[in-house]
Formats: C-alpha cells, sequence, structure tokens
C-alpha cells in the first residue's frame, strides 16, 4: 500500500547520544510506549539492548554478512608462502612443517592473497558477522540485530536494519519509524541518521557528556538533519545542565526536555518496563513532553 502525502508521510526519529550511558535506551523504550502506530529498530548493533525492555518475540532470523574471509585449500597450496608475505594483518600462520593456514579473526578480507597466489589456494567466502531480527513487541513490530563477537562492518548491519524496519514501516502503513542509534560518532552512528527526519540526542549534565553533544550535533548538522537536544538527570548538576541549554538554544538548537533523576528509571528496568509505563508524576510528565515536543517539530517541519 503507498502512503498519501503529508500527514500520513512515515516519520523517521532517530535517537542518538554522545557517549553511552546518557539514557538514550530508556528514552526510546517510552517513545515507543508513546506512539501507538510505529515500527523500532535497534540501530545500536555493537551493544544491543532495546530489546531488554520492548521484550521481542522473535518472528524471522537471518544472517548478516558484511565481507568475506580467505581459507587456504590445504590440498592445493604448494607450501610457496606468498600468501604469508604479502598479508599486512599477520592472518597467515605456517605450522613447523610450512603448512599455511589463515586465522580468521585476524583476516580482514582485502583479498590481496586471493589474487596473488599462483596456484589458485585460496577460498574467498562470505563470512556470517552476526544476526538480524524481525520479531513482534508488546508496541509493534521490531527489527534488531546481534553483531558477532569481535566482528566489523557494523555500519553496513545498521544500514540494513533501517532499510528492513523502513520497509515494514511502509507495508503496514505505520506512521513512526523510531531508531535506538549508537553512541558517538562513529559510522554506525552516521549509518542511523543520514536520510532521517529528525535526531534527537540525549545528554547529561557532565564535562564529558557536553563534550560529546557537541561533537554529535555538529555531524548531524554536516548531514543536514534537524536536530534537537533532550538533557536526562539534569538535576544531578544544574549549572552544566543550564549551560547546555543555553549553548544549544544559541546555536538555534532547541532543547526539548529536562528529565530529573529517579531512581524509578532503574526500577523500571529491572522489571523490564518502559518509563512511562511504570513511573507517575514529574519523571512521566518529563518523557511525555520530551515526546510531544518531538511530535510539534515534526509537524512544523511538514507543514
Amino acid at each position: 500500500m503507498e502512503r498519501n502525502k503529508g500527514k500520513d508521510k512515515l516519520k523517521e526519529i532517530v535517537v542518538i547520544s554522545g557517549k553511552g550511558g546518557t539514557g538514550k535506551t530508556s528514552l526510546v523504550a517510552s517513545f515507543a510506549a508513546l506512539a501507538k502506530n510505529a515500527v523500532f529498530a535497534d540501530c545500536d548493533v555493537d551493544a544491543a539492548d532495546l530489546h531488554l525492555i520492548l521484550k521481542p518475540e522473535i518472528k524471522e532470523t537471518h544472517d548478516f554478512s558484511g565481507g568475506k574471509k580467505a581459507s587456504i585449500i590445504t590440498e592445493k597450496c604448494i607450501d610457496c608462502g606468498k600468501c604469508e608475505q604479502i598479508c599486512v594483518f599477520d592472518a597467515v600462520v605456517a605450522s613447523g612443517q610450512k603448512k599455511y593456514k589463515i586465522n580468521s579473526s585476524s583476516c580482514e578480507g582485502c583479498g590481496v592473497c586471493v589474487h596473488f597466489c599462483p596456484v589458485a589456494a585460496i577460498n574467498f567466502e562470505p563470512a556470517v558477522n552476526g544476526q538480524w531480527f524481525l520479531s513482534d513487541t508488546r508496541f509493534g513490530p521490531m527489527v534488531h540485530a546481534k553483531l558477532g563477537i569481535g566482528e566489523e562492518n557494523s555500519g553496513k548491519l545498521v544500514s540494513l536494519i533501517r532499510k528492513e524496519a523502513k520497509k515494514i514501516a511502509e507495508q503496514k502503513n505505520k506512521d513512526f519509524l523510531i531508531i535506538d542509534g549508537s553512541p558517538g560518532i562513529g559510522c554506525p552512528v552516521i549509518a542511523s541518521i543520514t536520510a532521517a527526519d529528525f535526531v534527537l540526542v540525549v545528554t547529561e549534565p557532565t564535562m564529558s557528556g557536553e563534550h560529546d553533544l557537541a561533537r554529535v550535533v555538529k555531524l548531524a548538522e554536516h548531514f543536514k538533519v534537524p536536530v534537537a537536544v533532550c538533557i536526562n538527570k539534569y538535576d544531578i548538576n544544574q549549572q552544566i545542565a543550564d549551560r547546555i541549554k543555553k549553548n544549544s538554544e544559541n546555536s538555534n538548537v532547541p532543547v526539548l526536555g529536562m528529565i530529573p533523576y529517579d531512581n524509578k528509571v532503574t526500577q523500571a528496568q529491572i522489571k523490564a518496563n518502559a518509563i512511562v509505563e511504570f513511573a507517575n508524576g514529574r519523571l512521566k510528565e518529563s518523557v511525555e513532553l520530551v515526546w510531544q515536543k518531538t511530535i510539534e517539530i515534526l509537524n512544523k517541519k511538514e507543514s
């Protein structure tokens, strides 16, 4: 079914942070509870944890291959040692009998050894770097993944997750695609935010939080994605929180909310609840306000 233009257009919201531990995933889980008609994607594939709150029921499991790995065909190998000489990653190792093999953990999949092997004795096959899942949650469909230990190419996996989540959202005529992005400014973050409708950066009033916020806001602005800020646990250092708010607004980056520190957040996590499911009063109201202002910005952008 094709989506109508205008107010029915799918809106893609990405929640990121300059550093880990700011409360990004807790906010995404509450957005999931508040959105009503949405699809969710956990694009923090290096350390995915949205599933701990949303408790997805996996419907489909797929392997993810982000590159290739080399392996020596023993019966064809003539023990010339060419592959060992040219491998800059020291992935080729020899035993005492000069029988060569390739350490898959060290192989970067560049393919140089394959190209230069004089007897074509090296296989170069797609490597399974992780898995991705299509699931159902109590709030709606979810796409998420698990990258293998020590595996790379997380940016490619993020792009795949976003693509699959968007496909489901369009098929099911959903209003929102809500993405839990990675912290920092690396490839997974870039893959999470490019061409999104809106980026919300969750920060905390600490020196490192303030520093990393500036970097990630600059990244979003570089890709011309509308960006705003949420200050979590603002009352643990009111002075820095006020400074972040002032500097953000002076830079034309709106601050959508200031969420207080509350141990109910931890209690909600223990019970695998979103904050707005578990808490009442000031904490719940402050999270709901951030969501309301997010919708207001999206509607204003659309009009």
